[in-house]
């Protein structure tokens, strides 16, 4: 059934509050600018500069150009036999057009550019909006059970009792038997239905499917702070990366700037190259901040190449979305 509604007399219109929703969109900036401040505050600046010019410009160019492209081959290779195991037909070049389209929004939030992508999937390709939304889901689910994948082995290298490794395995076990009970109560809800669908074996194929892209993730990440000097063992960045990369999709800065920095700053000075703690925090935030701004571009960069291809291929089935 297609997503109508009747329009609403002008008495019930929703208002809208400009000034409030200019300060709410202003925020996320506001909190980047405050964490940032605080960071830079503690930071040697004469060693930033020297750190920044320390590092091959043609290098970090080339790595981070390296890591955005293979991110968005290697989300498709995860994420397209989860739409089409659980939704409908979807062809790998479309996906990987509407997840770059995607990008654009992303600049701003990590989740608003998911909730983009679920849209523009079900309006491109003629798929049911909420059995995207709820593969959507899925994905996330996915993404979690790699999380907690990645605590499980630090756990397992940093030498500390095994006794922890309940929590995260805890975690998983519990939710993968609530998919097996199957309460009517969630099963029956349009958005959950793919996740119950799919099942304690639908989700482990896509956690299988999403490690790929989640070591993409990590070893970006991870060789950012190496092309800086920051010597980060093993065993520390299976504790740290992890982190850092949540840091990065939480809702609260725009592509992470400020949070990044802060996290950062927080778990790695310790590695870092330098005669005391302001010169190696000097290091560390050049190094995020380096590769965040280059990041950013290449991202930016993908989405407004991919966007005129998404909108092209979004009228392709003008309100064809089901609901």
């Amino acid at each position: 059934m297609r997503g109508t509604s009747p329009t609403m007399p002008s008495s019930a219109q929703p208002t809208f509050d400009a000034p409030r929703s200019r300060a709410r969109a202003a925020l996320p900036f506001a909190l980047a600018a405050a964490l940032v401040f605080a960071v830079f505050s503690r930071v040697d600046l004469a060693a930033f500069g020297r750190s920044l010019q320390r590092v091959s410009a043609a290098r970090l160019v080339v790595v981070s150009m390296v890591f955005s492209a293979s991110l968005l081959v290697a989300d498709g290779v995860a994420t397209v036999p989860l739409y089409r195991r659980l939704v409908g037909p979807l062809k790998y070049l479309d996906f990987v057009t509407f997840r770059g389209a995607s990008y654009l929004p992303s600049l701003l939030n990590h989740h608003v550019g998911q909730a983009a992508l679920t849209w523009m999937l079900a309006r491109g390709c003629g798929l049911p909006l909420w059995r995207v939304a709820g593969a959507t889901l899925v994905g996330y689910a996915s993404w979690g059970g790699c999380l907690l994948g990645a605590g499980c082995l630090a756990l397992l290298f940093s030498g500390e009792p095994i006794g922890w490794l309940a929590l995260p395995l805890g975690a998983g076990v519990a939710y993968l038997a609530l998919l097996a009970a199957k309460p009517p109560a969630l099963a029956k809800l349009t958005v959950l239905a793919p996740l119950f669908e799919a099942g304690v074996v639908g989700h482990l194929v896509a956690l299988a499917a999403r490690v790929p892209h989640m070591l993409v993730m990590f070893l970006g990440t991870w060789a950012s702070f190496e092309l800086f000097g920051v010597r980060v063992p093993f065993a520390a960045a299976l504790r740290v990366v992890p982190l850092l990369m949540v840091a990065l999709t939480l809702p609260l800065t725009p592509q992470g700037f400020g949070t990044r920095d802060a996290v950062a700053a927080l778990l790695l000075a310790g590695y870092a190259p330098g005669a005391g703690r302001p010169e190696r925090l000097a290091v560390i935030v050049a190094a995020t901040t380096a590769w965040g701004v280059l990041t950013t571009a290449w991202e930016a960069l993908i989405g407004v190449c991919c966007a005129r291809l998404a909108a092209r291929r979004v009228g392709v089935y003008p309100g064809a979305v089901a609901t």
